[in-house]
């Protein structure tokens, strides 16, 4: 199948120097805002990537739970094999691929688990049945069917029917804490503008200061 004729210019907006937010995290929370305001499925949606004890590399889609200045947050089971991979090599990479807005953010960092206090004020937030369904899954391992998991998750509702859903112990947040943070806009004949947020500790000649911890390179398309 050749799909090399597919193509699409680039034309909605650009990005400069200038109209930066000084600090990456507020850079991304303009963005995420502007894509909300725009409508996308799922703003929050987004692909996480990790490498196993084999060198082997995994990618999902997550979803983003929350953000501040420490990081980016999603929720999964700690048996799963995204969470073995992170226990291996903690060292992971986020994108958010809004293309509708001809828009990409590249995130890579360090991932490591929240405090079970953390785990618990969104597990409680959830509706009750993703409550429920984060008991019925044991996420990744090979099941016969999908009646086991329907089963199960009677099995749930009936031993839950009274009282709060508890918070699986093997169920919870990581945060990744990012290293690196890459903003890039699609421009006309793929000279796309792109911006690297760099969490360094010297400068040198292509860098310069953008804010507290953190330094910023237009990177050629």
């Amino acid at each position: 199948m050749d799909v090399s004729y597919l193509r699409e210019e680039y034309t909605q907006s650009g990005l400069s120097r200038e109209n930066l937010q000084h600090d990456p995290f507020d850079q991304f929370a303009l963005w995420f805002r502007q894509a909300q305001e725009a409508r996308l499925p799922e703003p929050n949606a987004m692909s996480l990537a990790t490498v196993d004890s084999d060198g082997m590399p995994g990618l999902r889609t997550v979803l983003l739970k929350y953000v501040d200045k420490n990081g980016f947050v999603f929720f999964t089971n700690y048996a799963s094999s995204k969470a073995e991979d992170i226990t291996k090599n903690p060292q992971v990479a986020l994108l958010f691929p809004w293309l509708q807005l001809e828009r990409q953010v590249i995130i890579r960092g360090r991932a490591e688990k929240i405090s079970k206090t953390e785990s618990f004020r969104y597990f409680t937030s959830r509706p009750h049945g993703s409550q429920l369904g984060a008991w019925v899954s044991h996420q990744s391992s090979v099941i016969t069917g999908r009646k086991l998991l329907e089963m199960k998750l009677d099995e749930m509702k009936r031993k839950f029917t009274e009282g709060k859903v508890p918070l699986p112990s093997f169920w919870g947040g990581y945060r990744v804490v990012p290293e690196k943070i890459e903003f890039w806009q699609g421009r006309p004949n793929r000279l796309h503008d792109r911006f690297l947020y760099s969490r360094q500790t010297h400068q040198n000649n292509k860098t310069e200061t953008s804010g507290p911890g953190w330094h910023i390179a237009r990177l050629a398309p």
